[in-house]
């Protein structure tokens, strides 16, 4: 073999001690690297809905897998590398001027008087990943107190998913309806707290960046849109709050129209879209109401007060 066949030989193998790996492989490493140096070790799948905090259960893997420090190193370098030297966010016109009309449709509805004796009824449909071939669809109903001190109910019906099966760790996500105790959590915003939050939306845009500081896995504008997404649901029952975080977010670049959007359920809609720590998150609104219909990962069905846990709202 003459040195030019060697060289172009060389040229298309891996330099010693490069990780080749598929892209899908790449992602799950980086997704498990990154949450074992921010997070404690995974805990069953949640889907609570609780004020201030929509777990994304679907998002979440199980896999475990055994990587070699060489790998390891190097995903955390390219992952480190990738932040750095990510582009910056920039202001869509449109998508301003679309969060601003939502914004003031949001603050013409009426408010709904709460006590702290009730419970914040929410109801959303969507998908929970296991594996890649174990995707179970699943209806929600949570009641959290208003006031965060008492129990709460988490009711989940899965739709689609394997029967319930013995010393199965995931029974409680087998067909059929489960009910689960939500127990109060301090690190849950409560919706008095959500009552108390800012209304004017730099002041509010300043208290979520200070919030979400220190995330990790994400940029300041898409983890501050994040937390802003966790608070819409029950913001509806705020309109003053519900039509700061939509002119907040009109204040945060990144954000870009959809203008066919459907929801998880499948209703069409205009849509928000933006990159989140794991992929792009459309919100999803009505085209002619402009009422907040959930997003493309988790349809939001309905919202409102219960006197007790377990009871459904009148409307």
């Amino acid at each position: 073999m003459n040195p030019e066949e060697r060289e172009e030989l060389a040229r298309l193998l891996p330099s010693p001690g490069e990780p080749v790996l598929t892209s899908d492989r790449h992602d799950l490493l980086k997704d498990l690297l990154m949450r074992e140096l921010t997070e404690q070790a995974p805990k069953l799948p949640d889907i609570a809905t609780a004020p201030g905090r929509r777990a994304r259960a679907p998002r979440r893997r199980f896999a475990v897998i055994v990587v070699p420090l060489a790998t390891a190193a190097a995903i955390v370098a390219a992952v480190l590398v990738g932040s750095v030297g990510s582009k910056t966010a920039t202001t869509d016109a449109d998508a301003v001027d679309l969060l601003n009309r939502i914004a003031e449709v949001a603050a013409a509805k009426k408010s709904v008087p709460v006590r702290d004796d009730q419970y914040i009824y929410v109801r959303t449909q969507g998908a929970m990943k296991f594996s890649e071939k174990d995707i179970r669809i699943l209806r929600e109903a949570s009641w959290t107190a208003v006031d965060g001190k008492r129990a709460g109910l988490r009711r989940v019906t899965v739709l689609v998913g394997p029967p319930f099966r013995p010393r199965d760790p995931f029974s409680s996500y087998s067909k059929g309806t489960h009910d689960m105790r939500l127990s109060p959590d301090p690190n849950v915003t409560t919706f008095r707290e959500l009552q108390a939050l800012p209304t004017d939306p730099d002041s509010l845009l300043e208290k979520i960046y200070a919030g979400t500081k220190g995330e990790g896995q994400t940029s300041r504008e898409s983890a501050a849109l994040e937390k802003i997404g966790d608070m819409l649901p029950d913001a509806t029952l705020l309109p003053e709050l519900d039509a700061a975080l939509y002119r907040a977010a009109a204040k945060i670049p990144g954000v870009s129209v959809v203008t066919d959007a459907k929801d998880y359920k499948g209703r069409s809609g205009i849509g928000l879209s933006f990159k989140e720590r794991d992929g792009r998150t459309v919100w999803v609104f009505d085209k002619k109401s402009l009422d907040f219909l959930g997003s493309a990962d988790e349809a939001l069905l309905a919202v409102g007060v219960a006197d007790k846990a377990g009871e459904t709202p009148a409307t």
